[in-house]
């Protein structure tokens, strides 16, 4: 009786999963092969510490997000809206869609260059072509409700997993090597800066403010159910962090076994180095890993921006024209020119800097018994978040401080 009722259980916690897989592509985007790859490039696996403190610090985080949602009924967007003065809720809203535009930027430069590695397609082409990809899937969203719309991201988070696992099964990676990378240390102010790229690639300003959002659109009204979603959601985004985590430890291993530290700097470059040194085979599935990740997560990174606007703003926006406006910064840099790779690391730089705005009130909100109830976080939680919050604040600065000083 009693393994039938926990096999239930775990039944029910398996089929309420969802909104945490999807969030989970914002970890797995291109902005993550840009950053890890040459990461593992330049420094092997130096940097492995600040991938794995990155990712526990966003398991956390998104499932504060979920919570807040599951106790209120609100967003992060809406509750700071709510609960701040129109001063401080436009400076969160600006900030916000900055991180949004570097965010789509980040995902529709790395689509459009896995279809000019796979297909040769020019790189503006490509552009404009994920872009209506995830306007599509949006659109499946919008008018097929949001199983299917998870249906559709979880197969190309699956396409991205396989994708960069096989490779690193066939890097020939240092266990040892590995080991070590989780002694924190730096080597000086630009492997700083690619720190604060990889916690920015990695702990997704948009991902924190869309999560309640999703997890609102899947379950509906949440009174009632607090204690049963509080356990689905915990289940959810373990997992799907988890798989994050994994993923895109497999791509700082790549970079660390299969790349110079040139290549590293360049998509083109990666998937030649990956060709000579792992064999076709193992570039195709990165190219192709990297369209799916660019696939995906443009579509969520729309979804977010959307989530963003109407939850700062009270304002809806027709979804043809957020994804116009987001998608025209990422076109002027390919229309310009610059080298993918590039775009992408300096894109995740920008996002480390949001990080801050968006778990700092996410701290405040959670940790208050007036606003949460009963779903107030404990001391120990509030603890961990505000350890996750100023690790942030201070990478940040101090990037800054060695950027200017450099």
């Amino acid at each position: 009786m009693t393994t039938a009722v926990a096999g239930f259980r775990a039944l029910t916690l398996v089929r309420l999963a969802g909104p945490a897989f999807v969030a989970a592509v914002a970890y797995v985007d291109p902005g993550n092969v840009a950053t890890n790859f040459a990461a593992g490039a330049r420094y092997g696996y130096l940097l492995v510490w600040v991938l794995v403190g990155a990712n526990l610090t966003a398991l956390l985080v998104q499932y504060l997000s979920a919570k807040l949602t599951i106790a209120t009924g609100l967003t992060l967007p809406e509750m700071c809206a709510r609960r701040f003065g129109r001063p401080a809720r436009l400076l969160l809203w600006a900030q916000a869609e900055i991180v949004a535009m570097a965010t789509d930027l980040a995902e529709v430069v790395g689509g459009a260059a896995a279809l000019n590695l796979l297909f040769g397609v020019p790189l503006l082409a490509g552009g404009v072509f994920t872009g209506l990809v995830s306007w599509v899937v949006i659109v499946v969203q919008s008018r097929s409700g949001q199983r299917p719309f998870e249906a559709v991201v979880v197969a190309l988070l699956a396409v991205v997993s396989i994708g960069f696992v096989y490779d690193a099964v066939g890097s020939g990676a240092s266990l040892g090597g590995i080991a070590s990378g989780l002694a924190p240390r730096l080597a000086g102010g630009d492997s700083l800066v690619l720190a604060c790229g990889i916690f920015g690639a990695t702990v997704m300003p948009h991902a924190i403010y869309l999560h309640g959002a999703l997890v609102r659109d899947r379950h509906g009204d949440t009174r009632g159910r607090e204690s049963r979603l509080l356990a689905a959601t915990r289940f959810d985004v373990l997992a799907a962090m988890g798989i994050a985590g994994l993923v895109n430890l497999a791509m700082l291993v790549v970079g660390a076994a299969a790349l110079t530290p040139k290549a590293g700097d360049s998509m083109a470059s990666s998937y030649g180095e990956l060709a000579a040194t792992l064999g076709q085979a193992a570039a195709a599935f990165f190219a192709f890993a990297l369209l799916a990740s660019g696939f995906a997560s443009t579509a969520v990174g729309t979804y977010a921006g959307a989530v963003i606007l109407e939850g700062f703003l009270g304002r809806a926006f027709p979804l043809a024209g957020r994804r116009l406006i987001t998608l025209v910064p990422a076109l002027v840099v390919l229309g310009a020119g610059v080298e993918p790779g590039q775009a992408l690391v300096i894109s995740q730089v920008v996002l480390s800097f949001g990080i801050p705005f968006a778990l700092w009130p996410l701290v405040a909100f959670t940790g208050r018994r007036k606003v949460m109830g009963a779903l107030a976080n404990r001391a120990v939680t509030t603890c961990c978040a505000v350890l996750a919050a100023s690790a942030s604040t201070l990478f940040n600065g101090a990037a800054l401080w060695f950027t200017a000083m450099g």
